[in-house]
């Protein structure tokens, strides 16, 4: 073992260029990180991620944010193998468990005999029932669902339903008991989704509709063991952090926190770093993703970059000499970008450890399992056999 404690911070949606398969998903030309740059017109300040190498692992320099000459640790990107683009996809490839067969998704609408069973289980009617980007059809139907209470139901270019629901109309507990229901509708083999999604709000009309924080995922049943089971397994400690418990539906975790807000998730790192433990945390900081990238707002993305990185200072002064700092992403979600969906990129890759004595790049890792087969082997623990460990290239 050479890291006693492992911390990984997930900057869901933070992609830096286009993957090699984007033209696939028709997400040429998408770059997260690089199209922020150029909103802020050379005034994105990231000190931290800087020095850690942010821009050194990209071809090109993120406008604002130049390459430095010795970066604190080691850097580079890593290439998705997974058939889809979402959250699920991208944290199950992780920890060693690639998505192979891509999940349904229903670009035209939900079918009438799924959304009837949930109309009857609910004992109400349901609106939208199309893509959408969940703010513009909140605005749109929320003062309908007000009056009415009807289920506002919508998705997106990848593979989830969301339920939207005013929390004064529809409670949560209700709210809660009907997304739980949809999910096991569509666990296969007919249809098989990777997210139902509560999407709760409150406001008093479509002018200050506000989503909150109540939010909850439901996912997938892995498929198979992940690399966090077998961390579980043989007693090394697993923390997660955010939607980490969603997407992976509880399993392989010791103990959890509920994310408010990327601050909020924050604090929870703060606290953990103050425990003594062998083991592996597992963090998502969801506000790039559902604040920004699907609304298409770069300077709010930019910001929220700006805020993770100081508190980043914070961490990197909290790190101790054995522990291993790991920073990336689980896709893109370009805010410069076409559309409101999730974009095929390629995701950072940053480590660090006060005990590093030199910087080097990572290179380009083939699989997002490279990670968990990094964790698996710090501390000497097999796994499903996914991915290629870089621990012996942190020196």
């Amino acid at each position: 073992m050479s890291y006693k404690r492992i911390f990984t911070i997930v900057l869901d949606s933070v992609g830096t260029g286009a993957a090699p398969d984007a033209a696939q998903f028709d997400d040429e030309g998408s770059d997260t990180l690089g199209h922020i740059g150029e909103a802020y017109e050379g005034k994105l300040a990231l000190p931290n991620l800087q020095k850690l190498g942010l821009s050194n692992l990209r071809e090109e320099a993120i406008e604002g944010v130049p390459a430095v000459d010795n970066p604190l640790g080691y850097y580079g990107k890593m290439t998705e193998v997974s058939a889809g683009k979402d959250s699920m996809d991208g944290h199950w490839e992780m920890m060693g468990l690639p998505v192979t067969q891509p999940l349904d998704f229903f670009p035209n609408g939900f079918p009438e005999e799924l959304l009837a069973k949930i109309a009857d289980f609910s004992g109400r009617k349901i609106v939208g029932n199309r893509p959408a980007s969940g703010t513009k059809i909140i605005e749109e139907l929320g003062e309908h669902q007000m009056e009415t209470g009807d289920l506002i139901i919508y998705t997106s270019g990848d593979s989830v339903l969301q339920i939207a629901a005013h929390e004064e109309i529809i409670p949560l507990d209700e709210l809660y008991r009907i997304c739980e229901y949809a999910r096991s509708l569509v666990n296969g083999p007919k249809y098989t989704l990777g997210r139902v999604i509560a999407r709760p709000y409150i406001g008093t009309n479509k002018e200050n509709f506000t989503r909150t924080s109540h939010r909850h995922d439901y996912s997938l049943e892995p498929t198979g063991k992940t690399d966090l089971d077998h961390l579980q397994e043989n007693n090394i400690k697993t923390i997660g952090i955010g939607k980490i418990n969603d997407i992976f539906s509880g399993n392989g975790l010791d103990e959890v926190y509920h994310n408010e807000d990327n601050m909020d998730g924050m604090d929870h790192v703060d606290h953990v770093m103050t425990q003594d433990f062998t083991g592996f945390c597992f963090i998502n900081l969801v506000d790039f993703d559902s604040m920004y990238g699907h609304r298409r707002n770069p300077i709010g993305f930019g910001q929220a970059l700006m805020d993770f990185d100081q508190r980043l200072a914070t961490v990197l002064e909290q790190l101790r000499e054995d522990d291993l700092l790991l920073i990336t992403a689980d896709h893109g979600n370009d805010p410069g970008f076409k559309g409101t969906d999730h974009t095929r990129e390629q995701v950072p890759l940053l480590a660090y450890s006060p005990s590093m004595e030199k910087s080097e790049s990572l290179g380009i890792r083939s699989t997002f399992s490279d990670l968990g087969a990094t964790v698996l082997s710090n501390f000497n623990v097999k796994g499903t056999g996914k991915g290629t460990s870089f621990l012996t290239e942190l020196m």
